[in-house]
């Protein structure tokens, strides 16, 4: 499409880049993308290994945004990028970013906490829901959830969301940064990573993927993804195992329902987090 209509402006989620990644390079190479002025992506996390190879193939048009429905929030070009990899850039013009923890202090530059963001367009209180509200707000700032850093020159490192943080053993776990190491398996089209239930240790490390075209699911890809996990990530955050589905559960905006994935390994238990 790109190619025949010379498109200038799209929207992606990161699955998307991945699978487009996927394909093989006699395809990649028969269409021409150099009209591409504008591709934005957002709603997700993307890997840094998928944002370097789509800047790789369609260049400087490759722009992110973090934001949410309430507001936002911060915006990279693929030069910022380049220069800050993994960040997802710096406040817009009309909003102002800050991390607190969780006693409400502000944190210096450097130090992980919540994301709060600030609008100087207004601000929002959800419908007939004043307790929310008030809950994720520290003045005019507001949270969606988000564990991040801002550096010294105000860019935005995410870590991932708070809700989906897994404890084990009383060390605190990204999914995000699983997540990222499984999709560099070329037969996962899309991965997610969370915490389940263990008796000693309070929660272990759970993968779930989604096989890629051509590849079998069953327990050697299970394998295969498992050792895959060992040579990218530290003992303690590799996944113990490996189930798969069908179809991952995304939203029409590409944002991922952990929560459905996760919540039948929960039943009868209460989750810490």
């Amino acid at each position: 499409l790109v190619d025949a209509e010379r498109c200038t402006h799209t929207h992606m989620v990161p699955t998307q880049f991945h699978r487009l990644l996927a394909l093989p390079q006699e395809v990649k190479d028969r269409y021409d993308v150099s009209s591409m002025r504008h591709a934005i992506h957002g709603a997700a996390p993307c890997p840094d290994h998928v944002k370097r190879a789509m800047i790789e193939w369609w260049g400087g048009c490759v722009e992110e945004y973090y934001a949410a429905s309430e507001g936002g929030g911060a915006f990279a070009t693929a030069e910022d990028w380049l220069k800050k990899p993994g960040t997802v850039g710096r406040a817009w013009p009309i909003s102002e970013l800050a991390v607190f923890d969780d006693d409400g202090n502000r944190l210096p530059p450097g130090e992980l906490g919540t994301v709060y963001m600030k609008m100087s367009t207004g601000g929002f209180s959800y419908h007939k829901d004043e307790g929310k509200t008030r809950k994720n707000r520290i003045g005019d700032f507001f949270t969606v959830g988000d564990l991040g850093v801002l550096d010294e020159e105000g860019y935005l490192f995410l870590r991932d969301r708070k809700i989906d943080m897994i404890i084990s053993g009383g060390v605190n776990i990204y999914p995000a940064e699983i997540e990222s190491a499984l999709l560099a398996h070329p037969a996962v089209a899309d991965a997610a990573a969370f915490g389940i239930p263990h008796d000693d240790w309070g929660e272990e490390v759970k993968a779930v993927v989604e096989a890629a075209d051509g590849y079998e699911a069953g327990e050697t890809l299970a394998a295969e993804i498992l050792a895959h996990c060992e040579q990218r990530l530290a003992g303690y955050k590799r996944p113990r195992t490996v189930d798969f589905i069908e179809v991952m559960p995304r939203d029409p905006n590409g944002k991922l329902y952990k929560r459905r994935l996760r919540d039948p390994y929960w039943e009868g238990r209460t989750r810490a987090v």
